[in-house]
């Protein structure tokens, strides 16, 4: 399967708001990116960017030094990926309260004056500002907030010439009509160009561990259909996003690593046209990995390419390891049956059904101790140390900590009792 892509410019978001990479690990996975068929980052920099005086205070603990972001976009240079930096002006400053404000509450009591308006505005104001600085860059935007306003309302604002719209949809069943008439109408506002935005992770749930293949490639043919609907350059490329939360506040979803086929098989779908067995094979040849199940989180063994084995290993821990703990915890007629919660609060056991119990639950703890020490040291290659604590503490602690407490229960009920005090002359006897 051969053919042209709609898409021109391919590129691959990094969100750096969760589990920023080191540089080290970026210098591994840019080559791969470029030859998977990305040609450019889309780098949201969140508070990893080195900020300078007002806004020195919204560096994270680990943030990348200025010699390092000259790195990184050195980096991206030698493979040929255009960076496209993104920066919060608006988006993702809780642009849904919009208009709560005491002063826009009063501006909108005018009658003519509405929230749609406002935020045309902002952005009026915010593109205007950067044109003034740097005529040769052309800002983009998410679309979500143009998508309901009314066509003449868009089409007078000024903001038509002054930035081009991302159209982002991440489900697998987009309604490929709507988008090509949403696209005919920003074209008709006058909209000089537009670009789309599709997910190979960070979309599919908020605590996602691995992402599921199956929809991100769907979700990338629909994408297809929309750019094979309209003019040959209806679209000047192509966002293929990978969030690493969904907000500040939420958790960690899919890490970089654990993306990497997700993002393959996603890039190489666009080039190709499709996803046919020959794809499939392209795919596991350029990542090392003897199979890629669409349905399935890829298996131990999972290939050579860089962070692999993080992907290996967490697939472990999604897959195994609460099932595993709940296995022993609620599916051991022995724990169910003799050491329930009342006999664990009561410090009650039969001495024959420790041995039923404590090997099993050592055995196990031992197993995934060895696992995760596996994990925590290739997390730490890749990841600054808040991360991979964070990581651990959501995925991997709540389930060791559950057999923990039921070995230091065992431990405490299988003690052997301490004698009993003899009469001492401190203790009052009859004459």
């Amino acid at each position: 399967m051969s053919g042209s892509t709609p898409f021109q410019m391919r590129l691959v978001h990094l969100d750096l708001k969760g589990a920023p990479p080191k540089v080290s690990y970026l210098s591994e996975i840019f080559p791969l990116f470029r030859a998977l068929g990305a040609n450019g980052l889309l780098i949201e920099y969140e508070d990893m960017f080195p900020y300078e005086g007002p806004l020195r205070l919204l560096r994270a603990k680990y943030a990348y030094s200025p010699s390092e972001i000259k790195e990184i976009l050195h980096l991206a240079g030698l493979n040929e990926l255009e960076v496209i930096p993104l920066v919060q002006t608006f988006g993702h400053m809780e642009v849904y309260y919009l208009g709560e404000g005491e002063a826009s509450r009063r501006w909108l009591q005018q009658e003519q004056n509405s929230t749609g308006k406002l935020c045309l505005s902002h952005m009026r104001a915010v593109a205007s500002g950067v044109k003034a600085r740097r005529p040769s860059v052309t800002p983009l935007v998410w679309d979500d907030m143009l998508r309901d306003l009314p066509e003449d309302q868009l089409a007078a604002s000024g903001v038509p010439q002054l930035v081009e719209p991302v159209l982002w949809d991440y489900t697998a069943d987009l309604d490929v009509h709507g988008k090509v008439l949403l696209m005919q109408k920003y074209r008709r506002c006058g909209f000089p160009q537009l670009w789309a935005a599709s997910a190979f992770k960070g979309a599919t749930g908020p605590s996602q561990a691995v992402p599921p293949v199956e929809h991100h490639l769907r979700n990338h043919v629909q994408w297809l259909q929309v750019a094979g609907s309209g003019p040959t350059d209806s679209l000047q490329g192509i966002i293929l996003t990978g969030w690493q939360r969904y907000d500040h506040y939420s958790v960690l979803c899919e890490l970089l690593p654990a993306g990497v086929p997700s993002l393959a098989a996603c890039l190489q779908l666009l080039l190709r046209g499709g996803f046919d067995e020959d794809v499939k094979a392209k795919v596991e040849n350029l990542l090392g990995i003897s199979s890629l199940e669409k349905t399935d989180p890829v298996r131990e063994g999972a290939g050579s390419f860089p962070g692999s084995n993080i992907l290996a290993l967490v697939t472990q821990v999604s897959l195994h390891l609460r099932s595993s703990v709940d296995a022993l915890l609620e599916g051991n007629r022995y724990v169910t049956g003799w050491f329930s919660p009342y006999h664990r609060q009561r410090k009650l056991i039969h001495p024959v059904m420790v041995q039923h119990i404590q090997p099993a639950a050592l055995s196990l703890l031992a197993q995934w101790s060895t696992l995760v020490q596996e994990l925590e040291a290739a997390l730490q290659l890749a990841f600054y140390p808040d991360a991979v604590e964070e990581w651990l503490e959501e995925n991997v602690h709540p389930s060791l900590q559950r057999l923990q407490a039921l070995l230091q229960d065992l431990s405490e009920v299988s003690a052997p009792p301490l004698p009993p005090t003899s009469p001492g002359r401190d203790v009052a006897q009859d004459p």
